[in-house]
């Protein structure tokens, strides 16, 4: 006789949904709303959404793309040639790496849905995905979705925010499947550390472990460094694939416009688990896309100069209330707060939001986030509150 089915409500979530907890920029838009029907003008400094419009030339090309009918079918989920191509070619000439645009790269609804499909490409119950802590949330909450664990590799100051690869139990590494790293590095602003991808590249082959580079912020960088792409250092190919998004460094986060690129093989199980869950990448996008990544590098620099005034405003705001700055937007909070209570501190006594470090893992606790998206005059004013409230 069969079992009787569970019954836990109409709207109940199921078990996997309740292993992980909200996403943590929903609370941050649900707080903002809440404070602003009340009558208080908040400046929200926790969400990282370009306040500049998409680049110009982007936008015609989108304009262009729409009216075209080749555009407006179903999207292929392998890709536009030209949008695989126009890839190809940025990253040979922005990295140096070549790329197969028939085998080697295909579109994603965004950086955060390919991600999150890796997990349920490439995970069961019972593996392992090696995740950065603190990080992006979807480093851990996909594995959990798919039924995996997320065993969280903490970054530290003292190690340049980068996982030590040699503490992670040989238990582990035995069950991974996935490890997901990110630099530059959300939240933390931490750039790769000198050999940590060649280090990578050594476990992944020794343990036959997928690296998934999550390459979101290579085109925001400041005082003359210029990020590597992963998929540049020897052997990267052979293990490993780079999410490139075109969300921060083409001001083009709602557009959700990404790619992943790097292992053929991998990416080939990547599109077998899409063409069961999607139609793809809207094609008038990934014309666009194919343009912006075409186009002209000096709106792009542009913006690198904008964040870096502003970054360089905020590092002398928070020195000024006794905040020492571990890196440029990722700072420990003062002394007697945890994550949490010193951003319901800023928020009630300032009406600013911040983002508690504890939100992206427990490594995380002891430090907020800042993010530099804001215009001038209000990142300004936000200064001068904290100045006022907690000097």
């Amino acid at each position: 006789m069969a079992a009787p089915v569970k019954k836990k409500g109409l709207a109940a979530p199921s078990e996997r949904l309740e292993a992980i907890p909200p996403y943590m920029f929903a609370e941050l838009e649900r707080r903002v709303e809440a404070k602003r029907e009340e009558g208080i003008d908040v400046i929200s400094l926790g969400i990282g959404d370009p306040d500049t419009p998409t680049f110009r030339y982007v936008v015609e090309a989108m304009r262009e793309a729409v009216g075209d009918p080749s555009a407006q079918k179903y999207p292929s989920n392998r890709g536009r040639p030209e949008f695989r191509e126009a890839f190809a070619d940025f990253y040979l000439q922005r990295f140096g790496v070549e790329i197969d645009a028939v085998n080697e790269v295909i579109p994603a609804i965004g950086a955060k849905e390919c991600i999150y499909n890796l997990c349920f490409a490439f995970l069961d119950p019972g593996d392992v995905a090696l995740a950065s802590d603190p990080g992006y949330p979807v480093y851990t909450g996909g594995p959990v979705l798919a039924g995996a664990e997320a065993f969280l590799l903490p970054l530290r100051p003292g190690s340049g925010f980068a996982p030590d690869l040699d503490t992670i139990p040989e238990e582990k590494l035995e069950a991974a499947r996935l490890l997901f790293i990110n630099y530059p590095n959300n939240p933390t602003g931490a750039v790769v550390p000198d050999g940590f991808f060649e280090r990578v590249v050594d476990l992944a082959k020794r343990y036959e472990i997928l690296v998934v580079h999550d390459n979101a912020y290579s085109e925001t960088t400041y005082d003359g460094y210029v990020a590597p792409s992963f998929l540049a250092t020897p052997g990267a190919k052979e293990v490993g694939v780079e999410v490139f998004s075109l969300s921060k460094g083409f001001n083009m986060t709602g557009w959700r416009c990404a790619a992943i690129l790097g292992n053929a093989e991998a990416i080939k199980t990547y599109w077998r688990l899409k063409t069961n869950v999607d139609s793809g990448l809207f094609e008038a996008v990934q014309l666009a896309g194919a343009a912006a990544l075409r186009g002209s590098r000096k709106e792009v620099e542009e913006m690198c100069r904008i964040y870096e005034r502003r970054r360089d405003l905020v590092v002398e705001a928070l020195a000024a209330i006794g905040v020492e700055v571990a890196s440029y937007i990722w700072a420990p909070v003062p002394d007697g707060h945890t994550s949490a209570s010193f951003a319901v501190l800023v928020l009630e006594e300032a009406a600013v939001v911040v983002s508690p470090g504890s939100m992206y893992g427990p490594s995380g606790e002891g430090f907020f986030r800042i993010s530099l998206t804001t215009p001038d005059e209000l990142l300004t004013e936000a200064v001068q509150r904290l100045r006022a409230h907690l000097g």
